[in-house]
């Protein structure tokens, strides 16, 4: 008969193994809020500022936070946001529309999205609306308490702002700044954008209405700082259940940031990119390769991952094709060889692709012209090539002019490595003239 276990036994491997897999994926995966952004608290105390004000005092505000993608523009919203509702007064009363540029493509898409997060449905029912404006002050009209003199306070946070600016005569901007300038209900609305000169892009009427105030992230991240923020992400907490696994995972994490072969790798992606999103991407491919077999974090690893962050879309399309698709990108390289990359058509490259096929004894590859016309649209729907601009759209598919989006580095690197590509095909495509 065997023992119970002992509350004090160690873990086994897969159970640790197990839970540093959900540890790390939460952290990396869904994105935890440090406890303070250090590089920004100066934005952080402005934004919260405002937005108290708005949720408390019913102050209406309107603000841009702008910085280049992965510089913390959503970080620093949601450790404001965290900080704001920590009060009970903004607990009860806040209420949040988050629009985002890229699904709310017009105002009707918007409005429909208002009215569903500010859960107003119900109030709306098969009342007709003559305007945007009109509708967004009755939604606004609903929100107010039971004694009907105050509003409970809406922040509208809206990301890629300056698509909104895209929309048909910026009506949504136009009426959510107007309300937060005329006092009408207290709102505060926050813009999210890449874009420096958003102003720029803004109607005279909307710009006057805005008030002009701007929050500038800038990322002054140094490589050391990239480096620790590596060795934090990766690293244990203290309460991991199994204490020992924890100390000795941790000192494999920091013995590998010290490895200059790492150091390497990560300052070319460091170089490439400071956005945290893309590093997270980088330590989550590394983490996928951590087994029972590999339970320790290997510079090997890392290259892989980078070699996989790094390796060439285009290239791995490449590998998927078939062998006659895969000929005619090898008969256009060399149209491209000859005619220094002049624009070719269809009859030119079947034309080179025939050549290839009468030096040949046998008629494996004798495809008809048809088949042929097809791998070539399938080339054209991947986008391997594209037609030149200006190029007539009456002209007879076989004649339209197109040019080849690879260059000879990509091709040649996806004939070492197509899966078991014929020898004289290969060859072909080495070659330096067809």
């Amino acid at each position: 008969m065997s023992k119970p276990k002992s509350k004090d036994a160690p873990m086994p491997i897969g159970d640790c193994i197990t839970q540093l897999h959900k540890c790390l994926r939460e952290r990396l995966c869904h994105g935890q809020l440090p406890s303070r952004l250090e590089a920004s608290e100066a934005q952080h105390k402005h934004l919260l500022g405002l937005l108290t004000r708005t949720a408390i005092h019913g102050e209406s505000n309107s603000v841009l936070i702008v910085g280049p993608r992965g510089s913390g523009k959503t970080a620093l919203l949601k450790c404001v946001l965290r900080d704001l509702l920590q009060e009970k007064e903004v607990q009860k009363n806040l209420l949040q529309v988050q629009l985002n540029g890229l699904l709310q493509t017009d105002d009707r898409i918007a409005l429909k999205e208002i009215t569903r997060q500010l859960n107003l449905e119900n109030v709306v029912g098969d009342k007709v609306f003559g305007s945007f404006a009109e509708n967004l002050v009755f939604l606004l009209e609903a929100l107010k308490k039971g004694d009907h003199s105050t509003t409970c306070p809406v922040l509208f946070v809206l990301d890629e702002f300056d698509l909104f600016a895209h929309h048909k005569n910026q009506t949504l901007l136009y009426n959510l700044l107007d309300v937060s300038q005329s006092a009408q209900a207290p709102v505060a609305v926050v813009g999210l954008t890449c874009r420096l000169d958003v102003l720029e892009l803004l109607e005279k009427r909307v710009k006057s209405r805005f008030s002009h105030r701007q929050i500038h992230l800038l990322s002054s991240l140094s490589f050391t700082q990239y480096l620790e923020r590596v060795r934090s992400q990766l690293s244990l907490p203290d309460d991991f259940p199994e204490r020992k696994f924890a100390q000795d995972w941790n000192s494999s994490v920091q013995s590998f940031c010290e490895e200059k072969s790492v150091e390497d790798i990560l300052r070319r992606h460091f170089n490439s990119s400071k956005d945290f999103r893309s590093l997270h991407m980088l330590l989550m491919l590394c983490l996928s390769r951590i087994s029972i077999v590999n339970p320790t974090i290997k510079p090997a690893d890392v290259l892989e991952a980078s070699r996989l962050c790094f390796s060439d879309a285009k290239s791995n399309m490449l590998h998927g094709l078939s062998v006659l698709e895969l000929c005619l990108v090898i008969a256009m390289k060399h149209l491209n060889d000859v005619y220094e990359g002049e624009p070719f058509n269809f009859q030119m490259v079947h034309n080179e692709f025939k050549m290839f096929l009468q030096r040949k004894s046998n008629s494996m590859y004798n495809f008809e012209q048809p088949v042929v016309m097809k791998a070539f649209e399938h080339l054209q729907q991947l986008e391997l090539i594209r037609p030149i601009d200006g190029s007539s759209a009456k002209t007879q598919r076989e004649y339209q002019l197109m040019k080849l989006t690879l260059d000879n580095c990509q091709i040649m690197e996806a004939l070492q490595k197509y899966p078991q590509c014929p020898t004289d095909i290969k060859q072909w495509g080495m070659s330096a003239f067809g």
